[in-house]
């Protein structure tokens, strides 16, 4: 048999299933499961450590012959469902995350149904993406001639922003020629987040070319101190890009004074670029919008769909005030993806205002949960977050073993258990095994940092399921754990 014989007997095969009425029976089962395992999260611990056993499930050897979808999820269901990270739990506040919802789930799962690449193209589903961007520039009152794209998260968002500021402020065609010879800064406080510093360093700049600006004693970047760094550097040669502004940092929620940065990146013609991955939402709650006044000012703006809208993991998104050099930086038009005059491939190409070329279906998961609530919910629940920040905050400053170390801005308290004199290692030894006993026990996830040189624990309630009495729980139990650590003596 020659070897075209040989192909056209060959049985052709799909990833399709044989029996759809059993996949579809299966399916509804998973969708129940599914309803089950969010109604009754609060039933479970936050977070539990997996035994070896379910451990070691996921060192098996690469499958070489099918199994039964029955199966398949019967293992998903107990090794991977029953050990969760613990973010949609209540009482998860370790890292700023959201908490998810079901209708975003659900949005997902029609997304990877459908199937499309939001690279571009004129189809249904690059419409939605950049509808969802349109909104989230309405959210953040920038307008309508802006451009954006959604990407993976807070970090790749800033990173398009820096480079949009990087290319736009050298002035000369930093894509055919480099970045020249003088030395680039960007500036930022020194509670920036770290994904700045990878920013710089893919740029080739090295680390030193992010200039970490001192903070005031709200953790706030120093203005004045800022001016004298910019003054300087371009005295000494080098050249001024970008001045990023926090609209909340990670470790205490510290906004900066956007307004007065926008009149200093005007005054010295740099770009202000916001990283609000923590805060910038805040400009859709009524009770809180004022904490990031001048935000629309700016040149461009990292967010987080994924935490205060609560779209499943992973949604991120940047704004750019000049669509032009938007794309401009990233547009690159191979003979295989040009334009045509009708057709899939008469609409633009996504792909060309960032990273991806290849780029999921993220704005379904946004959009629906959006139509289903409403952005005014949406702005309640934060307000709410916040509101339940300071009810926390309060509960630690009648707690007498308790103690803020940075005062409690929007919805992150960072405090600690200190019931009497210690010295800074063994205080540190005792907070820090409060913490890992809460992990262990289920109670609740929080996590640490340090804060003007001091230890301390960190709550950041960035959760739609969470209640007062949660937090009522939790300060007890920080108390009785404290008190069992110190008694036993045997940390530190």
């Amino acid at each position: 048999m020659d070897k075209r014989s040989a192909a056209s007997s060959r049985v052709e095969e799909t990833l399709d299933p044989q029996d759809w009425a059993e996949l579809r029976a299966l399916s509804h089962r998973i969708v129940d499961d599914a309803i089950d395992y969010l109604s009754q999260v609060r039933e479970r611990p936050v977070w539990r450590n997996m035994p070896d056993m379910v451990r070691e499930s996921f060192s098996a050897p690469l499958p070489r012959t099918p199994k039964p979808l029955e199966e398949i999820y019967a293992s998903v269901a107990e090794n991977v469902l029953g050990y969760p990270m613990g973010n949609i739990h209540p009482r998860f506040w370790a890292w700023y995350m959201g908490s998810g919802n079901f209708t975003g789930a659900l949005g997902e799962f029609l997304a990877a149904v459908q199937g499309s690449n939001v690279g571009g193209g004129n189809h249904a589903a690059a419409l939605m993406d950049q509808q969802v961007v349109n909104w989230c520039k309405e959210m953040l009152g920038f307008p309508t001639t802006a451009s954006g794209t959604l990407v993976s998260g807070g970090s790749v968002a800033n990173i398009v922003g820096l480079t949009v500021a990087r290319n736009v402020k050298v002035g000369i065609d930093v894509r055919a020629h480099g970045i020249g010879d003088r030395p680039l800064c960007f500036y930022g406080s020194d509670q920036s987040h770290s994904c700045h510093r990878k920013a710089v360093e893919l740029f080739g700049l090295g680390d030193r070319a992010l200039r970490r600006v001192a903070t005031d004693a709200e953790l706030r970047i120093d203005i004045a101190a800022l001016r004298r760094a910019i003054e300087q550097d371009r005295a000494s040669g080098r050249l001024p890009i970008c001045i990023i502004a926090n609209a909340g940092t990670v470790n205490t929620g510290a906004i900066d004074d956007i307004q007065a940065l926008a009149d200093l990146a005007a005054e010295f013609g740099l770009w202000l670029h916001v990283d609000g991955c923590i805060g910038a939402l805040l400009r859709i709650a009524p009770e809180n919008a004022w904490r990031v006044a001048g935000i629309e000012r700016a040149d461009s703006i990292a967010l987080d769909p994924h935490k205060w809208l609560h779209a499943p993991f992973e949604a991120g998104c940047v704004l750019v005030r000049d669509a032009a050099a938007h794309r401009g930086t990233f547009a690159v038009t191979p003979e295989y993806l040009e334009s045509t005059v009708r057709g899939l491939a008469s609409a633009p190409w996504l792909y060309d205002y960032g990273l991806q070329t290849s780029r999921g279906f993220r704005a379904l998961k946004i959009w629906v949960s959006l139509m289903e609530h409403g952005i005014e919910k949406f702005g309640r629940l934060v307000d709410q977050n916040v509101a339940q920040g300071h009810y926390l905050s309060g509960l630690v400053e009648a707690e007498p073993q308790l103690e803020l170390v940075a005062p409690t801005n929007i919805n992150i308290v960072c405090f600690r258990y200190h019931p009497e004199e210690m010295t800074p290692e063994r205080l540190k030894a005792v907070n820090t095994e409060i913490m890992l006993r809460l992990q262990d026990e289920g109670t609740a996830v929080i996590s640490d940092t340090t804060v003007h040189g001091e230890h301390c624990l960190r709550v950041a309630v960035n959760n739609h399921r969470t209640r007062r009495e949660d937090l009522d729980l939790f300060v007890r139990e920080v108390v009785r754990l404290g008190r069992e650590i110190v008694a036993g003596g045997g940390i530190g």
